[in-house]
C-alpha cells in the first residue's frame, strides 16, 4: 500500500515537472486560463459548495420517499417465571423482538414538494456561483497575461533605445578622442545612454513582477523564462461600438453573478412558502410487522397450559415441581422457528398530527425565512446596482483608453518623423546634443505610451466582454 503511493505521488510530481517545469515551453492564452481555473482554491472552494447544494436537494426530493426501519432486540431477563403463577421459582429468560416498520407523509401542506423547489433553485445558484469563481480567475488571467504582453512590448522598446544611444555614445567617443565635438557634445549622449540603461533594468525588473504575477495566479512555481504565445495584431480591437446600455442589459440577463443573485432570491421566497406549510397537520400512514421468543414460552405445554417446563422440571398449576426428562416431553416443546412464526403479527395505522403547540417553532421559522427573504432582495437589488456602476465606470475607462490610444498614435508618428531629422542633423554636426536628447526622448517617451495605452483599452475591452459572459479567447 505504501510502495503504490509513493508511485502515484512521484508520478504527479513528474506529471507537474513535465507540465510546469519545460522552459522552452509557449503558453497560450487559453492553456494559462485552463491551469488557473484547475489549480485556483477559491474555485474549488466555489465547487465544493455546488456539491453540497446538490445533496441538499438530491436530499429533498429523497424525504419524499417511505421510511423502512428494522429492529432486533435480544434480552437475558432473571426473575419470577412470567408464563406461570407459581410462588418462588426463578429462571434465566432469553427473549428476542424481530419488527420491521414502514411509514410515508401523504400530507404536510405541500411542505416536501416547496422545499424540494428552494433546495432546486439553491443548487442552481451554487452553479452559478461556481462559473462566477471561474469567470473572475479567467478575466484576471486575461489582464495579467495582456500586462506581460505590455511589459515586453515596453522591454523591447527599452532595448531599442538604449541601442540608439549607445551607436551614438561609441560615434561621439571616437569624436571626442580626436577632438572633432565638443566634450558637453559626448558626455550629454553618454548621459543619456546610461538613462536608457536604467530605463532597461526597470523595464526587466517590471516584466518578471509581471510574470510572477500571471504564475501566482495560476499557481505554479515561478519560472522567469517563461514564454508566452504572442497576440496576433487582428486580435487587438478597433473602436468598442456596443452600446453601454447594450452592455448592462445583457450582462442582467447572462452574468453569472446576477443570476446567482436571482435564483437565491426566489429559493428564499420557497423557503417562506415551505415554513409556512409546516403549520399545516400531517396525515401519515404507517405499518409494520413483528414477531418475537422467549425461552420461557418454548417449554409452554402446548395441551396443558397449566404446566411449563423450567430447567428439569415441570411446573404445575398447583404450584409443585415434577421431574421431567426432555425425551419425555420433546413433543411439547416448541421449537425456535414455530414459536416465530406463531407469534407472527401485523399493524397498519394512519395517523394525523396537528401542530397546536410547539413553543412557537413554526411561527418563529416563518419570521427567520421572511427576514432571509428580504436580506436575498436587498443582495439582488445591490448586485444589480453594483453591476450598472461598474459597466458604466468600464465603459468611461474604455473611451479614455481608446482616445489616449488614437492621440498617442498621432503622437509617435510626429515625434518618430522630429528624431528621424534631429538624428541626420545631429550626425552631420548641425544640431546640438541638448536638442538631439530632447527629440529623442520625446519620441521614446511616446513609444512608451502608446504600447501602455494599447494593452490598456485591451484590457478594457476585455472587461466589456466579461460583463456581457462572453470572454472568448
Amino acid at each position: 500500500m505504501y510502495s503504490f503511493r509513493a508511485i502515484c505521488t512521484a508520478f504527479i510530481v513528474a506529471i507537474s515537472f513535465v507540465a510546469y517545469g519545460q522552459t522552452d515551453s509557449i503558453f497560450t492564452l487559453q492553456q494559462c486560463v485552463d491551469i488557473a481555473v484547475r489549480n485556483n482554491l477559491q474555485v474549488k472552494r466555489t465547487e465544493l459548495d455546488m456539491e453540497t447544494s446538490r445533496i441538499y436537494y438530491n436530499q429533498a426530493r429523497e424525504n419524499l420517499l417511505p421510511t423502512l426501519n428494522g429492529t432486533v432486540n435480544h434480552s437475558v431477563s432473571t426473575g419470577r417465571d412470567p408464563f406461570s403463577n407459581g410462588s418462588s421459582s426463578s429462571q434465566s429468560i432469553n427473549a428476542a423482538d424481530y419488527n420491521l416498520n414502514a411509514g410515508i407523509v401523504l400530507f404536510n401542506g405541500l411542505s416536501l414538494q416547496s422545499s424540494i423547489r428552494q433546495t432546486a433553485l439553491a443548487f442552481q445558484a451554487g452553479k452559478m456561483d461556481f462559473q462566477q469563481a471561474k469567470d473572475n480567475i479567467t478575466l484576471n488571467v486575461i489582464t495579467a497575461y495582456l500586462q506581460v504582453q505590455s511589459n515586453t512590448d515596453l522591454l523591447s522598446q527599452a532595448l531599442a533605445q538604449a541601442d540608439v544611444s549607445k551607436k551614438q555614445t561609441e560615434r561621439l567617443e571616437i569624436l571626442n578622442k580626436d577632438g572633432a565635438v565638443k566634450p558637453s557634445e559626448y558626455y550629454d549622449v553618454k548621459g543619456q545612454y546610461a538613462t536608457d540603461r536604467l530605463t532597461l533594468v526597470d523595464a526587466r525588473n517590471t516584466l518578471a513582477v509581471s510574470k510572477l504575477s500571471l504564475l501566482q495566479l495560476m499557481n505554479v512555481p515561478y519560472q522567469s523564462t517563461i514564454q508566452l504565445q504572442r497576440l496576433n495584431a487582428e486580435q487587438l480591437p478597433g473602436k468598442y461600438d456596443t452600446p453601454v446600455n447594450t452592455i448592462y442589459n445583457t450582462a442582467l440577463s447572462d452574468l453569472a453573478l446576477v443570476k446567482a443573485a436571482v435564483l437565491r432570491r426566489e429559493s428564499t421566497e420557497k423557503q417562506v412558502k415551505a415554513a409556512r406549510q409546516a403549520m399545516f397537520p400531517v396525515l401519515s400512514l404507517q405499518g409494520g410487522i413483528g414477531t418475537r421468543y422467549s425461552s420461557a414460552a418454548s417449554l409452554t405445554n402446548s395441551a396443558d397450559s397449566s404446566s411449563v417446563n423450567s430447567g428439569s422440571y415441570v411446573i404445575s398449576g398447583t404450584g409443585q415441581r415434577q421431574p421431567v426428562s426432555y425425551t419425555q416431553y420433546g413433543s411439547l416443546k416448541y421449537k425456535y422457528y414455530d414459536q416465530l412464526k406463531n407469534s407472527y403479527n401485523t399493524q397498519v395505522s394512519l395517523g394525523l398530527s396537528i401542530p397546536f403547540l410547539n413553543f412557537f417553532q413554526n411561527r418563529n421559522r416563518v419570521a427567520l425565512a421572511k427576514i432571509s427573504l428580504l436580506d436575498a432582495k436587498y443582495t439582488e437589488e445591490n448586485t444589480k446596482i453594483q453591476l450598472k456602476q461598474n459597466v458604466e465606470q468600464a465603459y468611461l475607462n474604455m473611451n479614455a483608453a481608446y482616445e489616449r490610444y488614437q492621440v498617442l498614435t498621432e503622437q509617435v508618428t510626429a515625434f518618430s518623423e522630429s528624431f528621424r531629422t534631429a538624428e541626420i542633423r545631429f550626425n552631420a554636426g548641425v544640431l546640438n546634443s541638448v536638442d538631439f536628447v530632447v527629440a529623442k526622448n520625446n519620441m521614446d517617451r511616446a513609444n512608451t505610451n502608446l504600447i501602455s495605452s494599447r494593452y490598456d483599452y485591451y484590457i478594457r475591452t476585455k472587461i466589456l466582454d466579461y460583463y456581457q459572459g462572453k470572454l472568448a479567447l
